[in-house]
Parts: structure tokens; sequence; C-alpha cells
């Protein structure tokens, strides 16, 4: 499993984002290995209507219907097409514990999956009872790394990370720096079920190429 976050990329927007989810579609059909895109709000219903896999929106908020001016309600969003969603990315995170709890209910209220971010183990393990459907594990400082991986600069927080993954019965993902199919391999032996990818793909020539050597960690 890839989660492949668009951000607010170029690549990942607009036409482009279309563009890029129908590549993504094309390689996950290819290699038999699920491959999500993670799309910004706005792109949500043209992306979803038009490729087949799941299509999964950056975050939500902890809000209902009423006046909440430039929130995003999860009720929206799944209208759109979206099966999930991320919660607590390291660059969206809430600002207390009680916004995420209510963001995750607010979007379970509607039939969302979700994955919650943590930035530790402490928090990973603080996330892990809100009951999502995927917990991850992805320290800050190496979101957006182009030559350092967390699948070798914190391999042994990965495989704690697995264990406080299995005590709770929730699938791990991993991310931050993950550029390679050597990465992958890595973080799957150490126990994640898959990956979060951001850069790797949006700023690649050729991202269809970035996919495939992706998804060979998972031969």
């Amino acid at each position: 499993m890839i989660f492949v976050n668009f951000k607010t990329y170029e690549s990942g927007t607009g036409g482009k984002a279309l563009l890029l989810s129908k590549i993504i579609e094309e390689v996950s059909k290819e290699s038999g290995v699920k491959i999500i895109p993670v799309v910004q709000s706005s792109d949500i219903k043209e992306i979803a209507s038009t490729v087949s896999i799941e299509v999964w929106t950056q975050k939500i908020d902890p809000v209902e219907f009423g006046a909440h001016t430039g929130s995003i309600i999860p009720e929206a969003v799944f209208e759109d097409g979206a099966i999930g969603t991320f919660l607590n990315h390291s660059e969206n995170r809430f600002n207390d514990f009680e916004s995420l709890a209510k963001a995750h209910d607010r979007a379970k209220e509607v039939g969302l999956k979700t994955l919650i971010f943590a930035k530790d183990l402490e928090e990973l393990t603080k996330v892990s009872s809100l009951k999502p459907d995927y917990i991850s594990y992805e320290p800050p400082e190496l979101i957006g790394s182009t030559d350092i991986s967390v699948a070798t600069a914190k391999p042994e927080i990965i495989q704690k990370a697995s264990e406080i993954s299995k005590q709770v019965g929730i699938p791990l993902i991993v991310g931050a720096g993950v550029h390679s199919f050597q990465d992958v391999k890595k973080c799957l032996e150490l126990g994640a079920v898959g990956i979060a990818v951001a850069s790797d793909i949006m700023n690649a020539e050729d991202p269809r190429k970035e996919l495939l050597d992706l998804v060979e960690g998972y031969r």
C-alpha cells in the first residue's frame, strides 16, 4: 500500500492532479500494489469520478454544518467521492487531542476511513486509542528529505512503532523521505504495511518511473 500525498504541489493541482491520478491508477493495476492518491479537496470530485481506485482527502475539520467559514466538512468530501482522510499530518496538526478526536469522530460518522499521523512513539500510542483505520509514524524533520529516509535514519523506531501497531491491531504506515524501493522494502521488513510519499513523486520528472521503482519494494 502506498499513499501519495499531492499536498499543494503544482504537479498535484487541478488538471495535473487528474493526470497524475490516472498514472497512479495504471501503475496500481499493473503492479497489483494498492496506491492511493491523497488530493486537495477541490480536486476530489473530478478525480474520483474518473479513476476506479480509492481517492482520499488530505484533511477534514472537526465541524458540523453551520457557520464555519473555510472549514472542510466530512460530508462534503464524502459526497464528492473521497473514501478516506488524513488527520494530524505534520504540516496540518491539530492544536489539541480533543480536536483530533472530534475530527476523527466526524470522519467516521459519514463513513470515511482514517489515517492518523504521529510524530513520535508516545503520540502514536495516544492516537491509536481513537481506533483509526491506519496509524502512521512520520518524523517531521525528515519530511521532504531527498537524501535521508526514515528507513535508514530511524529503523529502530519503525520497529518499535510496528510493535505498537501489532499490539493495538491497527496497520502501520511509515513516511518521511522515502524515495526508493530499498526504503519501501526496509519499511515493510520492519513491520509496516505501507508507506506515505509526497515529494519523491510530486517533484519527479517521470512520476510513473518513480512509482514503478517504489512498487519494486513489494517484490
